[in-house]
């Protein structure tokens, strides 16, 4: 699904969500057409200049399944920031918590589903920056292709228990707690 409400060659977009969102939400940062994951939209500047600003360096956590089998020390470079490059100029990533996982019971099939046929692995990634497919390019530079990416957390707002294409609407003051946002 594209995070935007306006569809673009025909593919599926927030605005063929079953809910009627007001006029004036949009989303904050993005997710690219390949991930998965918790999106949050507002109608509140507030919170989308609080969550987009890069000094305020807020977490984003994501359940990644990469090609290949990982282990602590293959992944220590993600935790110490690794090369990438972000719209053309090379960037050197900020630290990033990492740990591999085994895959969470509640992840649904993805459609269509990933090539099983090869080793993969899931790790979990927490960062602070937000550049674009971020975490994508720090697994590759680490040798581990992402195969699937599922943003789960922005600080302790969870996706957790929230269903494929469902909405679940907060109020201000539990979004400003959740994102540890200040009003």
């Amino acid at each position: 699904m594209l995070s935007q409400f306006s569809s673009e060659h025909g593919k599926t977009c927030l605005a063929d969500l079953d809910y009627k969102f007001p006029r004036d939400v949009y989303p904050v940062g993005r997710l690219d057409q390949d991930s998965e994951g918790l999106l949050l939209l507002t109608n509140d500047k507030s919170i989308n200049h609080e969550l987009l600003a890069p000094e305020k360096k807020h977490a984003k956590t994501y359940l990644v399944q990469v090609e290949g089998l990982a282990t602590n020390k293959s992944l220590k470079a993600l935790k110490t920031g690794v090369d990438i490059k972000a719209k053309g100029v090379n960037h050197y990533t900020a630290p990033a918590s990492i740990k591999i996982v085994n895959k969470p019971d509640w992840i649904e099939q993805r459609k269509p589903p990933v090539n099983e046929a090869k080793t993969t692995s899931w790790i979990e990634i927490s960062i602070t920056e937000g550049k674009n497919r971020q975490v994508r390019k720090m697994t590759a530079a680490a040798g581990f292709p992402t195969l699937r990416l599922l943003r789960i957390s922005i600080e302790s707002l969870l996706v957790d228990g929230l269903e494929q294409g469902r909405v679940m609407e907060l109020s201000r003051n539990t979004a400003f707690k959740k994102l540890a946002l200040t009003i």
